[in-house]
Formats: structure tokens, sequence, C-alpha cells
């Protein structure tokens, strides 16, 4: 019998070999992060894997599944662990390797296999770990399966079963992938990009693809180092925008094109060194994506811009689009089963329904479609394109510290504090409220369009804060002052990683 999985931390170093750790906060909301070693140890992901196996089973979802790691020094151990947990399982494993997010969710349909468990911490400061998985194509776990394969691997109810598994080994599985996004016509404008990849996984990628599209590429910080020597790969973090910004002028190329550690997300500089948001590049591939596909329908997460609410040519190309809860496992699904063309993530994440694509997220079909923008629009950069939006003031996503087990509860309160306003007619930095969205966290909007938001973070142990006016500075900052001011009563919320 393999032992139930301890939930505390192991202090005996024999024990700590010797008995499977899973700390129990590291079953999020639609994927698995923990620290590594301090909070699962290799024996656990072993019972996570039979975990997987035993999901599975219970779903009656064949017993196949994509396996992969990213770059981290850890992670081909951890998946190896984890693999002999679902062999044990008797689960039938393709293992893909080196590998980005988007590369595995590629073999699900290439190899036609019904699972992908992908290990990777994103774009997480070294020390973390993490898997995203799924049982259909083209979406992941949703809260649902992810309390149920917590407790099956917490209750010790994965067992291993008579006569294992099989492992299959897919040598060469880049080269696939890669064929699958460059098999297009080359683009016709000759495009200086720059490909930034944070010294993560997609080094080994992007440059390559771009490149067979057309594009004349100068990498920045291609070279794959797990210790991610100049900053996390993150294209929300503003130490690498700003790298990007500085390359983007100094080689006075068209484009930065930022991708996190998986390869999954994608960021974007203009040609004079803007940092435009993830959420307005959505409006404005919405924008050319609409004009192809009239009546298109998106979605975006509720952290993003309210622009896709209010653009001129959306409304003219009749288009429409929801808002959902932020992360790329909710959108995703709601992508695949409301029918819209694209979903949108503030944080970077793009889903491209067919024809443009599969459903599930890839920084690299989206930055090909960047290019295809600019491609479409021959004498517009990409400067021109945002400058076409209306102006808004907008903050970065600013996450300040509250623990896992104590961020849901936080986040109930402020709904409940500032639902409770909305309901009285009472006023909020100066003005009425004209709405609250209450789908994920709370988002609060003004009368003059101003809005912020207050949720929980999915994978991390933070709060998410974010604020934007369409009228101006001081309307973002005043209601930024309102959401910062409650939040200081909450013991519970610590330092904030940055602020407006």
């Amino acid at each position: 019998m393999f032992p139930t999985p301890r939930a505390d931390l192991v202090e005996n170093t024999a024990d700590f070999e010797c008995l499977p750790q899973v700390k129990p906060t590291g079953f999020r909301e639609y994927d698995a992060r923990w620290l590594f070693p301090q909070e699962i140890n290799l024996m656990g992901l072993q019972a996570i894997g039979m975990g997987v196996a035993e999901l599975f089973r219970r779903r009656g979802v064949p017993l196949r599944i994509i396996v992969g790691h990213d770059f981290r020094s850890y992670s081909s151990s951890i998946k190896n662990s984890v693999i002999s947990g679902m062999l044990a399982g008797g689960m039938e494993v393709h293992d893909i390797g080196l590998a980005l997010s988007p590369m595995a969710y590629f073999a699900q349909f290439d190899l036609d296999v019904e699972g992908v468990a992908m290990v990777t911490a994103s774009h997480n400061d070294n020390g973390w770990t993490g898997i995203k998985m799924g049982m259909q194509r083209p979406v992941t776990f949703g809260p649902d399966d992810m309390s149920e394969l917590k407790e099956i691997v917490l209750s010790g109810a994965a067992q291993p079963t008579d006569g294992g598994g099989r492992y299959i080994f897919v040598p060469d599985y880049a080269a696939r992938y890669m064929a699958s996004l460059t098999d297009r016509p080359k683009l016709k404008r000759k495009l200086k990009v720059i490909a930034a990849c944070g010294n993560g996984t997609a080094g080994f990628i992007a440059p390559r693809v771009l490149e067979a599209a057309g594009c004349e590429v100068i990498p920045l910080n291609c070279d794959l180092d797990h210790s991610f020597p100049n900053h996390n790969p993150n294209p929300e973090d503003m130490k690498m925008l700003h790298a990007v910004r500085d390359a983007v002028l100094e080689h006075k190329a068209d484009v930065g094109l930022a991708f996190d550690g998986d390869g999954d997300r994608c960021g974007v500089i203009d040609n004079k060194g803007g940092e435009i948001f993830a959420d307005k590049v959505g409006v404005m591939l919405a924008r050319d994506i609409s004009t192809q596909y009239p009546g298109a329908k998106f979605v975006v997460d509720v952290k993003s811009t309210g622009l896709f609410m209010t653009d001129p040519v959306l409304k003219a190309n009749g288009s429409e689009t929801a808002y959902w809860k932020t992360g790329h496992s909710y959108i995703k699904r709601y992508n695949h089963e409301n029918g819209t063309l694209v979903g949108f993530e503030k944080s970077g994440h793009f889903f491209f329904s067919p024809p443009l694509g599969r459903g599930y997220d890839d920084g690299l079909i989206a930055a090909l479609a960047v290019c295809d923008m600019l491609d479409r629009n021959p004498d517009k950069t990409m400067a021109d394109l945002q400058g076409e939006l209306q102006q808004t003031w907008q903050s970065p996503t600013m996450s300040p510290h509250c623990d896992d087990e104590k961020k849901y509860a936080v986040v109930d309160r402020a709904i409940a504090h500032f639902q409770t306003k909305a309901d009285a007619g009472e006023q909020l930095a100066g003005q009425a409220i004209r709405d609250v969205n209450t789908v994920n966290g709370i988002r609060i909007t003004l009368a003059d369009g101003t809005w912020g938001l207050v949720r929980a973070s999915s994978n991390k142990p933070e709060l998410v804060v974010v604020v934007e006016s369409p009228t101006s500075l001081e309307a973002r900052n005043a209601i930024f002052k309102e959401i910062d001011d409650y939040l200081s009563t909450e013991p519970d919320v610590g330092e904030y990683n940055q602020k407006i």
C-alpha cells in the first residue's frame, strides 16, 4: 500500500525522504503550485501522479496523458516522479520532454491523447513548481476537478494498480510543434521584432518560429537559464517590459514580444518603447479580427480594460464582449463552451478558437496574430494602432501579499463592504457607483466609467488589485485610494509587489 500523504511540514529528514508530503494549499483553483521541496517532496509528487490516474478512472476518461516539463533545474525530476505515479496508477504516458505549455496542449490534438500534465511554475520565482492539468481538449482543470484531485491525494485513495501502465517517449516533439506554427504564408511586411524570453523555456522556440514567419528577429535573453539572471520571465513584470523597451529603442524594432516562462503568454512593446498592457493589445487584436469576422464574440477577464465595452470599432463591427473570471482555465472553458472566437486575459493568456486556433492559450499564436495585424496595416506602426484607442489611465496588476489560507475571506469581506456602499447609494471616490460585478472578486464601476477590482490570486498567496479610468489620472488614483484605504484595515493584507 502507498502511504497516505502528510499535509503538515515534515521536520525529520528521514521522514521527508520516506513519506509523501503534500501541502493542501498547493491545490489551487485550476492548477497546482508548491514550493519545492518545502511544501511537496518527490514521493508527494508520485502520489499526485497516482491521484491523476484515479481521477481519470472515476470520470471515465481513457487513461492516456501527455506529460512535459519546463527548464527549471528540478522540473525533470519532478516530472519523473509524477510519471512514476501515473504508471503505477495504470496510465499510458506520452512524454514529450522539455516543452512549453502550449506544446503540451498541441500534443493532445496532434497525438490524439485526452489528458495533459505540464510540469511548470510558469513565471513564479525559482523554488516554485506546479502542474497544469486537463482531461478534455482544449480545456484544463477547473475548481471541481482540483477539489476532487485534492481529496483523492490527501485521503490516500489513489493506490498502485496491478500491471502498471505504459511509457512512451516522443522524440523531437518541439520540431513538430514549431512546424504546426510555421505552416502558414510568410508575412509580406518585413518586421524587425525583439523576441524576449527572460531566459525561460520559450527561448529555444520563439525566435525560430518568428524567423520562419518572415520576421527579422533580435533575441533578448533567449538562452535558457533557470536562475533567471536578468528578471523573471513574466510579461506583466515591469523589469521585463523595461528591458524589452530598451531593446526596441536600441534596435529601432517594429515591436517587442515578451514571452513568459512556459510560453503561453505574450506581452507587447510598441515601436516607440511604449509598454502596452495585454488587455489593450486584446482590444487592438479584437478590432483587427472583428473586421475579418464581423459579429465576432469575445470574452475577457474581469481585470481587463473597459474599452471592450465602449470601443467604437468593435461596436461598428457588431462585436459583443463578456466579462468572466480571471484565470486561464476559466477563460479557456468559457471560450470553448460559449462559442466566442477569442478569449483575452489581462495577464496575456489569449485563446484563439477555430479557425484561428484550437482554443488553448499559446503565446506564439498571440505573437503571430500581432505580426499579422501589423502585416494587414502596412502604413501603420504599433504605436499608431494603439493611438487609435481611446486613452485610459490604467494601473499595472498590483498584488499585496495575503496568505492562501486567508485571502478568500479577505475578498469576501471586501465584497460585502463595497456592495453595502452600492446598495445604500453611497458615493465612492466622489462619484455614484454605476455597477458592481462579483463574478470574480468585486469590480466596482463608477458613473464616468472609472473602475477598480479586488480579487484573490488563483496561484499565489496574494490579492489582485487593478484600477482604470477613461477620464483622468486623478479619477484612477481616487478609486485606488478608496480600495487601498479599505485593504489597509485588513491585518492579513501585506505589502504590494508594486503600486501606482
